[in-house]
């Protein structure tokens, strides 16, 4: 963790709660974090389109951010189950994930669609959190560097990327919500690799100041170490973050 970039902690909620369930949950983390007056973290959660509007609501008097986890390139149009990111901006959002593992893998999303997605979310005024990893057999054939530095490359905006406008998270796919988590060696190597990467492209003031999250089965027992590493930036967290209790033990990992 670097002082010059300010821990952030992302709740993906994926497609989990309903709307009594999310509710709760979204106001104990509410209740929670007004205990924090000045919290010396970021902390967003991203609900399923279907809680956003309500939960804008729970949380829009604490220091918790609202997120989306997927949003159309298009604002509008005959795209059918789609959402805009014009939409998502207009129920509270300051947030959009772009390039999860989950829509890559389950929906064929290419590189080139997350980078017109992330144009989207800045032309929304929104931020985007462009998620790149690996799978488990480029890893275990050693590709782990070329497929990071090809997605980043194709995936990341050629036009008005600033350190502060811009989230990218690291989760190798074989470690989400696996258990399994890579060495901290791993960790700090691909982390370390994507800002040489970010320097080469946008120089050293915007890569110093972006933060790069790490994702896949991060808990509050792992992630006191992942947190010390240099190029980690706070954590894209999926099924803890689930339990209130367990995400901010996570969040409070970086203090």
């Amino acid at each position: 963790m670097s002082q010059y970039r300010r821990p952030l902690f992302v709740g993906n909620w994926k497609m989990n709660c309903l709307k009594k369930d999310g509710l709760k949950l979204a106001q104990t983390l509410a209740n929670d974090m007004k205990k924090i007056p000045e919290p010396d973290f970021d902390l967003v959660i991203c609900p399923q389109f279907t809680l956003l509007s309500a939960i804008e609501t729970i949380i829009s008097n604490s220091n918790i951010k609202l997120g989306a986890q997927n949003c159309h390139a298009e604002n509008k149009g005959p795209y059918t189950g789609d959402v805009s990111s014009l939409m998502v901006a207009e129920v509270g959002c300051s947030y959009v994930i772009v390039g999860h593992a989950d829509q890559r893998i389950n929906h064929g999303e290419t590189n080139s669609e997350v980078k017109e997605k992330a144009y989207a979310v800045y032309n929304s005024k929104m931020i985007p959190i462009i998620c790149i990893g690996e799978t488990r057999e480029e890893y275990d054939d050693g590709l782990t560097f070329e497929v990071i530095k090809n997605q980043l490359s194709k995936s990341l905006p050629t036009k008005g990327v600033t350190g502060s406008n811009t989230v990218i998270a690291y989760e190798p796919i074989w470690a989400i919500g696996t258990g399994l988590t890579p060495t901290l060696e791993h960790v700090q190597a691909v982390h370390s690799l994507i800002r040489t990467e970010l320097t080469n492209v946008l120089g050293d003031n915007c890569s110093n100041t972006l933060r790069i999250l790490y994702g896949g089965s991060l808990n509050s027992k792992n992630a006191k170490n992942l947190l010390l590493l240099d190029d980690v930036d706070g954590g894209l967290i999926g099924s803890a973050s689930l339990d209130s209790l367990e995400f901010l033990k996570i969040a409070k990992s970086s203090v």
